[in-house]
């Protein structure tokens, strides 16, 4: 009798552990979560009554807010009220304003840069090279550029006063513009590449984009000589995932399965199907990607590629697989929180494995082939995950080179299309406008003049071995060696103009492509900038035209 008693007490001196074990997880979180809670506000009061220097607790607060979502992933991110209009600007492409890119001139005015089209901007008669000295009254001379462009902006319908120079004639006229909602269009450019071959460049995936898309497919079908279609989504970060499913509808089945998701919550889950009936299901596709091409747009090629429907042409894609969503946060704030992971038809997740460290231009790194996970396609093709959709046919991008690079952020190239805008009625249409030689010598000369840093890459590098042939004091023990080194970084330098005049090849088709958007806006540089894609052009000749074939599975 004692036994049983004994053994019963143990058994509920257990049970009690037991439970105590599952209880005192939580009850250690909570009590953790709510210690450092009362840190906090400890040190922000110390910081308040002690700090040598006075602090802003909003600013400290707000400060550590950003750090603590940073330490999640790079698109968990507080959205707080000021922003709000950047957020529907984000997922719409729309707002109310003006229509216009403007960037900053020598003399501290701001310059219409581009007008978009059918814009407010346009309507009012405003054109490339246009300065605008005043808005509202207020002078723009020295105000900064996202000063100029709030002040623009505003509620569709109201009235803004601007005084503008005109860029031809220089004349000073007042301007008195309509605000509207612009929206700026996901489709940049359209037409054929060649006489069978569709081209549609998709720049954004913002609310109805996907009609925009559908319009131009609708217009490229319309003669019946379309044989094939490249969608290019080069460059093209996302936005909406429920327009990159409906881009995806245009060309499979209806109920077809194109991206699903996992998260942590019920609510997070989710599988997009297509919903409506497609335009065409035989048109053979290729889509052009690279590694600016993230979220939707590695859902399109994903979901295309897995369905063997199209060809994926260019380099590896972003790695973007995160699913952001809006949550409101109090007091008009938001927070933008990645809430699931999203899956191509075949289960492949393309977020990077370690999306903290990427290449220079954003790229995936190299993925070890470990890590890899194989999946395959409708007709049994080996694709992977690990990061970003791997294409079918591998095409390197033109390389540009560091300085070309420079001349182009550097607003050169920008600054005299204004001129050359502003001293030209017109020029040939987009797709054959070309500059004549003594224009191109014309620009060698205006840039020369400008600051944009002509150093090349190997100079850089040949600079820094000089430096640490220095503080090693190798002069001192290799007889010449210094005079040596100064040579060869001699020989590596090149004065602007010779830098301008070397790269001719490289420079000239960038300049006309800007001179050409100057004059037909954002779908003339588009299509001046087609006769040059080097990577395009190879992809095309290594597509064979088809749809993929199905292939035994191994």
């Amino acid at each position: 009798m004692k036994a049983i008693t004994t053994l019963r007490k143990t058994a509920v001196s257990l049970a009690v552990l037991a439970a105590a074990s599952v209880s005192m997880p939580a009850q250690s979180d909570n009590f953790n979560t709510g210690k450092y809670l009362e840190i906090q506000s400890m040190i922000l009061r110390t910081l308040q009554s002690q700090y040598v220097d006075s602090v802003s607790l909003e600013d400290l607060l707000r400060t550590g807010i950003d750090a603590m979502l940073a330490g999640l992933d790079p698109y968990t991110v507080f959205i707080p009220e000021e922003n709000e209009e950047d957020l529907d600007i984000m997922t719409t492409a729309s707002y109310g304003g003006v229509g216009a890119l403007i960037q900053k001139t020598p003399s501290g005015y701001i310059v219409v840069a581009e007008p978009y089209e059918n814009s407010a901007a346009v309507k009012a008669g405003l054109n490339p090279g246009d300065t605008i000295i005043a808005i509202g009254g207020v002078s723009t001379k020295d105000l900064p550029v996202d000063e100029c462009s709030g002040r623009m902006r505003g509620r569709p319908g109201s009235v803004l006063d601007m005084t503008v120079v005109r860029g031809r004639g220089g004349d000073t006229v007042q301007v008195a513009l309509v605000r509207e909602r612009i929206h700026v269009s996901d489709v940049v450019y359209y037409g054929f590449l060649d006489d069978s071959t569709g081209y549609i460049q998709i720049g954004g995936f913002t609310m109805d984009g996907s009609k925009d898309v559908r319009k131009a497919l609708d217009s490229l079908r319309a003669d019946g000589r379309m044989r094939r279609l490249v969608l290019d989504l080069r460059g093209n970060g996302g936005g909406l995932m429920n327009e990159a499913v409906e881009i995806v509808s245009l060309f499979v089945p209806q109920g077809t399965l194109v991206v699903s998701a996992k998260g942590k919550h019920p609510d997070a889950d989710f599988e997009y199907r297509t919903g409506t009936a497609p335009v065409d299901t035989l048109l053979p596709l290729m889509v052009m990607v690279n590694s600016g091409s993230a979220s939707s747009s590695e859902i399109v090629a994903g979901a295309l590629q897995d369905m063997d429907r199209a060809t994926v042409a260019g380099v590896r894609t972003y790695g973007k697989g995160l699913v952001q969503t809006i949550r409101q946060a109090g007091y008009n704030t938001s927070l933008k929180v990645t809430t699931a992971k999203y899956y191509t038809p075949s289960g492949r997740c393309v977020q990077a494995i370690d999306y903290s460290h990427r290449n220079e231009d954003g790229s995936v790194g190299a993925v070890p082939d470990s890590l890899k996970k194989e999946f395959r396609t409708r007709l049994g093709r080996k694709v992977y995950d690990g990061g970003g959709i791997t294409p079918d046919i591998t095409v390197e991008p033109q390389y540009y080179s560091r300085p070309v690079i420079s001349l182009i952020y550097s607003n050169v190239l920008s600054d005299y299309a204004l001129r050359y805008f502003n001293t030209h009625d017109s020029i040939a249409p987009a797709g054959v406008f070309s500059l004549t030689e003594e224009e191109y010598e014309d620009f060698v000369k205006f840039a020369s003049q400008k600051e944009f840093d002509a150093r090349t890459e190997s100079r850089i590098e040949m600079e820094e071995v000089l430096k640490a042939a220095e503080r090693e004091m190798l002069a001192e023990s290799v007889e010449g060696i210094e005079e040596d080194m100064q040579n060869l970084l001699s020989r590596l330098s090149l004065s602007k103009e010779e830098f301008l005049k070397t790269n001719r090849s490289l420079i000239k088709p960038l300049l006309e492509d800007e001179i050409a958007q100057k004059f037909y806006l954002r779908r003339g540089g588009a299509e001046s900038a087609l006769r040059q894609d080097t990577q395009l052009h190879k992809a095309l000749e290594q597509w064979d035209g088809t749809i993929p074939v199905e292939k035994e599975v191994e």
